[in-house]
């Protein structure tokens, strides 16, 4: 077992974290308060944060999006969108996340009357300011939700402020019913400008979502693909055979943006035993592992590795192949990630290491 503290301090690195899906519920209260929401069930921080995650943990994706109808509903300003990105930055780097990519959909907070432009401002200048107080790394996704009809603006404006410090785009929200082809315009300007992207596919809905995502989109990343297990079969004799796409996915180094204690939240697995990651990860897929929303699963990437570690053993090998997984993913520029790699990753966990080994040394 790995002690929390060596957890906490290992360097991590999150690709999948939703901004409206972790909010401290003290700021959910006070953005509350200070901008006339009265849509709370609770104005105390510790029973809005119990009833977030009894809220999300109902088996169901369309029920896990319910709650985001508060967090949403208090960030219709440019400074509460401001505050929330800083304590996101914040929260992530006292977790050591050396470098963070968090995702959020613009459009959700223009019924205010926020521009889009203005709502991804608010989020870069909050992210800025993390970054200057705590060292942090961030970058900003900016997500299309598939139940609206603004895709090709989402991806536009991603374009836009892809030097400020947007580094993709993404569609999210309920697959069934919004295939990824849907939303090809937006993905063919995407790859048009060079630029990345990242599809939710394979979470709530099976391989056909993230076939369409990876043949049809040519989507780089996958955000959770759990579903990529229905390709494979253990077999009576214990040998694994994959499909077609599951051994293309592999082959290619596509990607897993994984989020185990979401997708138990939501149903796409039963229990956290059940989870396909660990066997993902031994038959080498390009596995990730992250928070998804940590305000309703009541999580940060520490506690996913903690998870990782009592129900799959892993060991600080593990943890670190998954972290070095997930920075090679990342949408930040090869120089970049590199310098994250050599001075912070590697180093991070050589230490470690060291730690571990002389403390089993004193012990012995």
């Amino acid at each position: 077992m790995i002690p929390p503290e060596t957890i906490r301090a290992a360097p991590k690195v999150l690709l999948h974290d939703h901004l409206d899906g972790g909010l401290r519920p003290a700021t959910v209260i006070d953005l509350a308060r200070e901008f006339g929401y009265a849509g709370l069930p609770t104005a105390d921080p510790d029973e809005l944060a119990a009833a977030f995650t009894a809220g999300a943990d109902r088996k169901s994706l369309v029920l896990y999006l319910e709650g985001f109808e508060h967090t949403v509903g208090v960030l219709q300003t440019t400074d509460a969108l401001e505050r929330v990105a800083f304590e996101c930055a914040e929260d992530l780097a006292n977790d050591g996340v050396v470098y963070a990519e968090v995702r959020y959909a613009p459009e959700l907070s223009t019924h205010e009357g926020l521009s889009l432009d203005e709502v991804v401002q608010a989020i870069l200048r909050g992210f800025a300011r993390g970054e200057r107080e705590t060292g942090i790394r961030m970058g900003f996704i900016a997500t299309a939700m598939r139940q609206f009809a603004r895709s090709v603006e989402i991806a536009e404006l991603a374009i836009r402020y892809r030097d400020d410090g947007v580094v993709g785009f993404d569609v999210a929200g309920p697959e069934a019913g919004y295939p990824p082809t849907r939303y090809l315009d937006a993905f063919q300007l995407i790859a048009h400008e060079n630029f990345h992207f990242t599809i939710h596919a394979g979470e709530a809905f099976g391989l056909p979502s993230i076939w369409e995502a990876l043949q049809f989109c040519g989507a780089e990343r996958l955000g959770h693909g759990v579903r990529i297990v229905d390709d494979i079969v253990t077999q009576p004799d214990g040998r694994i055979a994959m499909g077609r796409l599951a051994a293309y996915v592999r082959d290619r180094r596509i990607p897993l943006e994984m989020c185990p204690t979401s997708n138990v939240d939501t149903g796409a697995v039963a229990r956290l035993e059940d989870h396909p990651i660990d066997l993902l990860k031994r038959l080498r897929f390009r596995v990730t592992l992250n928070t998804d929303n940590r305000l309703m699963s009541q999580i940060s990437l520490s506690d996913e590795f903690a998870s990782m570690v009592a129900t799959f053993g892993w060991d600080l090998a593990d943890m670190e192949w998954v972290t070095l997984n997930a920075i090679k993913s990342a949408f930040l520029p090869f120089d970049g990630r590199l310098r994250i790699i050599n001075e912070q990753v590697k180093p991070g966990y050589a230490r470690l290491r060291n730690e571990t080994a002389a403390a089993e040394i004193g012990v012995a």
